[in-house]
């Protein structure tokens, strides 16, 4: 069952190579029949052994037809595994054709490949969507052997991956025999991506093939000049110390976790490139152009550095690059392992990889990633049902590519693993909002976009709507933007509106690595010039990266344990030892809560180690809580292990802050005032098809889609609370907007194990999150000087013994 063709074992042979047991496992289980899931480490050749059985397959059985599709959840990865699937099939002169299709393909060569599609296909979920959206569609995949599902863990417990599932659904339908392979290094519960894999759910139809392990990666924390900071995210002190590590290596990766810090580490790497060594940065609001530019040079070897976000974290392999460096904590042990393998991307060499800590927390942070990745543990990922403005979305794109019939329709979705539990009625739901937009839409003719024959038919309202989901389609709705071009016209990227917006002529941003002035602005682009002037970084919406649950129970565990303080640097220990002198350490699963004055204010300090969104929600909730009662709020700063409130007066009993209700009436009334529903039911408004981003040859403003949104969301609320969208705005907020799961979780801890440290200053565990007050708005030198003046006699206070 895992006898490879002569051409192929010679192949092999030829460079000394010989195929790995778990390749000659998945070729084995798609020669069985079965499904398969591969979970092996970075280095051990996971995309070879997924494309092995369909190389065979096309060597053993040549055919013109679609063979296997191979679904990424980055544009960037699929054109990198075409670049690196070529040279074996190049190598074998085997006539087999591999294209590409994703959001930057020609509009051309893609109705090319549905009259004459290649015989590999790489692309994403929601170009695959699209596809299914065309008539021709079910000859286009008859012959479809394989769907090949890169990453998995990437997307599978996300609405893209619930696109995907529903996708797959209709490929199983178009062909019973279709095999489904997904592949993954970081997958903790097999058995869970097992099942989203499985047609109807069904595990045993799916073989769980573990690669042999690989060596042991070398990752080290450098301590930015010497000393472990007391604050800041993104170690950007350590400007020298990396330059010297990119020095000292062929090829060094960069990561930062958000595109803004990005664009601040790339502007202090190149003030502290003294030897002007080739270095860029790479992130997704630059323009495609910018991107293949950076991705080619780094392929030839051409770059000594590139700073890259998450762009570039998911299987993007160049065999040069020989370090890698995380600005700030991993925030996760599979994030760290994944961008670890970047370097040295072989299984029997170790990757090299550089932690650079923000502050002391992001120490202990990233000491407990090193002991988790050491210790072989993965972030854990939390299935759910499927959503339903995802659904709509998807029976409208099947819609458009012919009528439907109730019945058959259902169990299709339903053979999805997250739509396994869908009930006729809530089916019937979706259907009747697409049909006319719900109760309270019913007399607006532009919400009707499907029609019921008289024998139970469902079909497309008009063509217009085909046409108009097209243009529309996409489960990622990125913030409103503006393209930053130059007078010229060139593109470098785009801008989120609300950024923008701050911008008048003559203000200077960072982007793209470069200092560019503002020209001009319209509804649609900023025209910008290069600039000599100071600058800013850009910033971009949505929430930071959280630290996961299983690395906060770590960070957890050093606390409470002083014979782990040993491994740690001596201004770390210190730092616990004072604490432990003056206050407490909380253990495992206590919540610590400490108040004390601090000029003129009073502090309340929770440490929960929540993560930042979560502390974010309870800050807004706490602050209301805290008005009600009297005790005059301020305001509060939050980070991914303490909120600090302060305000006018003393909180003398915590409990009645934390108390459980809080979920049910502050949070209820919190979300429906504030923009987050609103917020969430944009998205799922665009998501479901109800507003249209695009029209022909124009594309809507931000304002002109929240406008639209909000008149939509105001008639619902009013006469239709129960409405769909409604329904799964609710869920968004709660679930993604407001980690309100981990919230809950810290409102049950609250109620058993708090513990109350009344002070008479501040504490030295309070110090890394009090610095973090004023620092949103600095923009000015001599207000940053000032900061920094009030933080080191902050941690005087905090430090002294008596």
């Amino acid at each position: 069952m895992d006898a490879l063709p002569t051409v192929l074992e010679d192949w092999f042979a030829a460079r000394g190579w010989a195929p790995r047991s778990h390749q000659r496992a998945m070729l084995a289980a798609v020669r069985r029949g079965d499904h398969a899931l591969l979970v092996a480490p970075t280095g051990a050749g996971k995309t070879l052994a997924g494309f092995l059985p369909t190389l065979a397959d096309l060597i053993d059985h040549p055919t013109d037809r679609l063979h296997t599709l191979y679904v990424s959840p980055l544009k960037a990865l699929a054109v990198d595994v075409r670049r690196n699937l070529l040279t074996p099939i190049e190598d074998m002169a085997l006539p087999i054709r591999v294209e590409t299709r994703t959001g930057d393909t020609p509009s051309d060569r893609k109705a090319r490949q549905r009259v004459k599609p290649p015989h590999i296909l790489l692309t994403t979920p929601e170009s695959l969507s699209l596809l299914l959206s065309y008539p021709d569609a079910a000859l286009m995949f008859a012959d479809l052997q394989t769907v090949i599902i890169d990453e998995v863990h990437a997307f599978a417990t996300q609405k893209r991956g619930d696109l995907l599932s529903l996708s797959m659904a209709r490929l199983q339908t178009i062909n019973p025999a279709l095999r489904r392979v997904a592949l993954s290094a970081t997958v903790a519960d097999v058995d869970a991506y097992r099942a989203w894999l499985a047609p109807d759910g069904d595990i045993d139809t799916v073989a769980a093939v573990l690669g042999e392990a690989g060596a042991e990666p070398n990752v080290t924390i450098l301590i930015p000049e010497g000393r472990v900071p007391w604050s800041g995210h993104s170690g950007k002190y350590a400007a020298n110390q990396v330059m010297a590590e990119i020095a000292a290596h062929q090829t060094t990766l960069v990561f930062c976790n958000t595109r803004g810090l990005a664009e601040l580490i790339f502007q202090e790497l190149w003030s502290a490139n003294d030897a002007n060594l080739p270095i860029a940065i790479h992130h997704g609001s630059l323009s495609i152009e910018a991107r293949r530019k950076v991705e080619s040079a780094m392929a030839d070897g051409r770059l000594r550095a590139l700073v890259a976000t998450a762009s570039l974290d998911l299987g993007v392999d160049w065999g040069n690059v020989d370090c890698v460096i995380q600005m700030g904590a991993p925030k996760g042990a599979s994030r760290l392992l994944q961008r670890i393998g970047r370097a040295n991307h072989r299984l029997d060499q170790a990757s090299e990889a550089i932690l650079i800590p923000g502050n002391r927390f992001e120490y202990l942070e990233a000491r407990a990633a090193l002991d988790a990745v050491e210790a072989g543990e993965r972030d854990a990922d939390d299935f759910r049902v499927g959503s339903l403005d995802v659904l709509a979305q998807h029976i409208m794109g099947l819609a458009c590519a012919g009528p439907f019939h109730e019945a058959a329709m259902l169990a299709e979705i339903q053979s999805a693993t997250p739509y396994s539990a869908l009930t006729p009625d809530a089916f019937a739901s979706v259907l009747h909002f697409i049909e006319g937009g719900g109760y309270a839409l019913r007399a607006y003719d532009r919400f009707k976009r499907l029609a019921q024959d008289a024998d139970g038919t469902w079909r497309v309202a008009h063509p217009r709507f085909i046409q108009q989901h097209r243009l529309n389609a996409g489960i990622i709705v990125d913030q409103p933007a503006l393209a930053v071009r130059f007078a010229n016209g060139r593109k470098l990227g785009t801008v989120e509106e609300g950024f923008a917006a701050q911008l008048t002529p003559g203000d200077s941003f960072f982007f793209s690595g470069m200092a560019l002035e503002v020209v001009k602005m319209d509804t649609t682009d900023l025209v910008v010039r290069a600039t000599a002037k100071q600058a800013r970084i850009p910033s971009w919406g949505g929430s930071r990266m959280a630290m996961s649950t299983r690395l906060a129970d770590r960070v957890r565990a050093f606390l409470a344990s002083p014979d782990q303080w040993h491994r740690f640097p001596s201004d770390v220990r210190e730092w616990l030892d004072m604490q432990k002198l003056r206050s407490v350490l909380p253990q495992p699963g206590q919540l610590l809560i400490e108040t004390f004055p601090h000029e003129g204010r009073h502090y309340l300090v929770c440490y929960s180690f929540e993560g930042s969104n979560a502390h974010q929600s309870l800050g807004m909730l706490l602050t209301r809580r805290m008005e009600s009662q009297g005790l005059m709020p301020l305001g509060f700063v939050a980070n991914d292990y303490a909120l600090a409130v302060y305000g006018l007066k003393p909180v003398t009993d915590p409990h009645s802050l934390f108390s459980a209700d809080i979920l049910d009436h502050e949070f209820v009334d919190w979300v429906e005032q504030s923009s987050l529903l609103k917020r969430a039911f944009r998205d799922v408004a665009v998501i479901s098809g109800l507003i249209e981003r695009q029209h022909p040859g124009k594309r809507k403003t931000g304002r002109q889609v929240a406008f639209s949104t909000d008149l939509i969301y105001d008639v619902l609320r009013k006469y239709q609370p129960d409405h769909l969208l409604i329904k799964a705005a609710w869920a968004d907020a709660r679930a993604r907007m407001t980690d309100v799961g981990r919230l809950g979780d810290l409102i049950d801890r609250a109620a058993t194990t708090m513990l109350h440290i009344t002070l008479d200053r501040v504490s030295p565990l309070a110090v890394p999150v009090l610095i973090l007050i004023g620092r949103e708005q600095v923009a000015q030198s001599a207000a940053e000087d000032a900061l920094l003046i009030e933080a080191e006699a902050l941690v005087a206070q905090a430090m002294r013994p008596d």
